[in-house]
């Protein structure tokens, strides 16, 4: 899919009087090719460095604002979500891909692993989201042979950085995500690791560093280990970003059990969280949250079309107790009338709530095939109904 998109886009810089395919580039500071789209669609300025041919043939839409990791000014009331609610300012998907193979590292890039595709990204763009969760996997970043403290992988960075740049010069925010669940080459991380986090941490975002639109996501998923200790590794690393020079970007931490909204103050930790500090005052609190009967996201049936609005509900009264923003990093549910009810719901009470910095859907990725929840265009099987009618009334 990637090597298919490069060749449609040199073509596309190369003869200029072609018109531009949808979702293709016609538009933006530096760009040299076709700023004519093809006959049913429109090229429509996303930033000052990108234009899409999005689909239609209505007057095109203004420039949307600059993002912003801050929660947003409120934005106007609709009828699926009445009264005063702040807009999201990080609001995507994750684009699942590079944490795939798990249990064989290195791996092979297009066997065992894959990077997420740019025409992925490009739809999205031309969608009106900004924010793109890309896992990948610690042990082919850090080799176990050299651990978390060593040097790291060049090639798997390159992959990685190269998805990053592509994301963050479209204007959208690239959220790095190390899919581990706290465990590293088998074994748990554990308290004894935090000067070892620290430093692999302050390694890798050394690397990002001068780019402000990423985003560093500190561990996805951590489970079975105390929220105390949980929440001191989440220190450490917040420590070892700054350290590295990485000042301005946003910094999200996860808590134990999983994440989970719904068992964020029955976990311990709500009680071991609280009093994280970060010197430059820019984290957020991610959570996670399915909307099936046990809340793991392997079931398309949802429990009740009130189910989204709560689970989140405590979580949301704690980030607003202790003054602290809240990201909802993955949010899925099956596509039928009630979970979409369901997350139009969650969506809605964190809006109203203003302590929601955005959500993320699970998941975009070009290997995902039939799985109930891809959002992969063109054909995942969440993207007819729950991107038009649970996710995109959301962007305002």
């Amino acid at each position: 899919m990637k090597s298919v998109f490069l060749t449609l886009f040199a073509l596309a810089l190369s003869t200029p009087v072609l018109s531009v395919s949808v979702w293709g580039q016609c538009g933006g500071i530096g760009f040299t090719g076709s700023t004519v789209c093809d006959t049913g669609s429109v090229c429509s300025k996303q930033n000052d460095y990108y234009s899409q041919c999005i689909p239609g043939t209505a007057t095109v839409a203004p420039p949307a604002s600059p993002p912003s990791t801050t929660v947003s000014a409120p934005a106007p009331s609709s009828s699926l979500c009445p009264g005063a609610r702040t807009k999201f300012s990080l609001f995507g998907v994750n684009e699942s891909g590079a944490e795939f193979g798990n249990n064989v590292v290195p791996g092979t890039l297009g066997k065992d692993f894959t990077w997420p595709a740019p025409s992925s990204i490009d739809f999205f763009v031309g969608q009106g989201f900004n924010a793109f969760r890309i896992p990948f996997l610690m042990e082919r970043m850090s080799p176990p042979a050299t651990g978390l403290t060593g040097p790291l992988d060049q090639t798997y960075l390159s992959g990685l950085k190269t998805i990053v740049n592509y994301i963050t010069g479209k204007g959208g925010f690239a959220i790095i995500d190390p899919h581990n669940f706290m465990i590293f080459n088998g074994k748990t991380i554990s308290s004894t690791s935090e000067l070892t986090l620290f430093a692999g941490w302050k390694t890798l975002s050394n690397e990002f560093k001068d780019n402000k639109n990423v985003v560093f996501d500190v561990m996805n998923e951590p489970h079975d280990i105390p929220a105390a200790t949980v929440a001191s590794l989440m220190q450490a690393a917040i420590n070892g970003i700054r350290s590295s020079g990485a000042t301005s970007q946003l910094i999200l931490v996860e808590g134990t059990s999983w994440t989970g909204a719904w068992t964020w103050t029955s976990s311990g930790n709500a009680a071991a969280f609280a009093g994280l500090k970060d010197p430059n005052n820019n984290f957020a609190i991610q959570m996670h949250q399915y909307l099936d009967s046990d809340g793991s996201g392997t079931s398309p049936t949802c429990v009740s079309p009130t189910i989204g609005a709560e689970r989140i509900a405590d979580a949301t009264a704690w980030l607003k107790a202790n003054n602290l923003r809240g990201f909802l990093g993955e949010i899925g549910a099956g596509s039928n009338a009630a979970c979409i009810t369901a997350v139009q719901g969650a969506l809605c009470s964190m809006q109203q709530s203003g302590v929601w910095l955005g959500a993320l859907w699970w998941a975009a990725g070009p290997w995902w095939a039939d799985y109930y929840q891809s959002i992969e265009p063109p054909t995942g099987a969440a993207v007819s109904q729950i991107l038009p009618q649970a996710l995109k009334p959301f962007i305002m």
